[in-house]
């Protein structure tokens, strides 16, 4: 059977593909901001190393407090590095100085497109509320 981290790994992977993700926690806040009524997903991205950071954390709340006040389902991810291999991100900059995009915050958005999986993860968030639990988590796991 496969897992819900499987399932969402999954998704990710079919939504970049069909352009419908956005990175990046000022990205999203704007996107939000302009067409909330697009996203049908937000993944908030840390590690241990993430906890600390006061600033990224108050976006967070935010966010989240956002995305319940209208229906959005979210959920928490940690595995950093393994969230970059997934979307084919660099871990840090590359010879050419490009940066790595923001993975902290990926919203899946157009609901007119066919997600793969995306049920299996809407599911696993409404089960989640039922238990009280209103941002669940995932672990991803390095392969």
């Amino acid at each position: 059977m496969e897992t819900v981290s499987e399932a969402l790994e999954e998704l990710l992977v079919a939504a970049q593909r069909q352009n419908c993700l956005t990175v990046g926690v000022y990205e999203s806040a704007q996107l939000m901001n302009v067409d909330p009524d697009s996203v049908v997903l937000c993944v908030l991205a840390t590690d241990e190393e993430d906890e600390n950071d006061v600033a990224l954390q108050i976006h967070f709340t935010l966010i989240q407090a956002f995305c319940c006040d209208i229906d959005i389902n979210i959920v928490r991810v940690s595995g950093m590095r393994r969230l970059a291999q997934v979307l084919g991100e660099p871990l840090s900059t590359d010879s050419n100085a490009n940066e790595p995009r923001d993975l902290h915050c990926i919203l899946v958005t157009n609901p007119q497109a066919e997600h793969l999986k995306l049920n299996e993860v809407g599911s696993y968030c409404k089960e989640s509320h039922c238990r009280n639990q209103w941002v669940p988590s995932i672990a991803l796991q390095e392969r």
